[in-house]
């Protein structure tokens, strides 16, 4: 009987969850940026961004989107190039379309947005409370699990 009321609360809890809604998402603001309109990535964002991809590499990572800004897509290129992947790009004032391509995906992902979206996109996976992101804050990964909506953080090593 206690098993059958397990089974019973096990799929009760599970309705409306994706099959593999313990991946977790990850989530960053792009890297050093140099100067300009839609600048590339400094010299020191393109070296965090192969330490990313070493970070990353191995994590699980099944899609990655990215504004279509320069510095965000070159924060997630190295990474997509080593997992075989596309960066998809997302329009950073439609956060809910993302939210909802993210959902539908199985496996972990990566989303590269910018200081003024990053702490926004944490809420809207359900971390809470809301990361503070400052102008020089680079190299900070927030990791989402979807199930406890408990957020983490890790630190990409320092440009070399």
């Amino acid at each position: 009987m206690r098993t059958i009321l397990f089974a019973i609360l096990l799929s009760v809890l599970s309705v409306g969850q994706p099959a593999d809604a313990a991946n977790p998402i990850y989530i960053m603001r792009h890297l050093q940026k140099a100067q300009g309109d839609d600048p590339p990535l400094s010299d020191a964002g393109a070296s965090q961004a192969q330490a990313l991809a070493s970070v990353l590499g191995g994590g699980g990572i099944t899609a990655i989107f990215a504004t279509p800004t320069k510095r965000a897509m070159e924060t997630a290129m190295p990474l997509a190039e080593r997992l075989g992947l596309t960066v998809t790009p997302y329009d950073p004032n439609a956060p809910e379309r993302l939210v909802g391509a993210v959902r539908a995906i199985h496996g972990a992902v990566l989303i590269v947005g910018h200081s003024n979206t990053v702490p926004d996109l944490v809420t809207r996976f359900g971390g809470a409370p809301a990361p503070v992101i400052g102008d020089e804050d680079y190299g900070t990964i927030f990791i989402v699990d979807p199930t406890t909506h408990y957020v983490r953080q890790m630190q990409l090593p320092a440009a070399k």
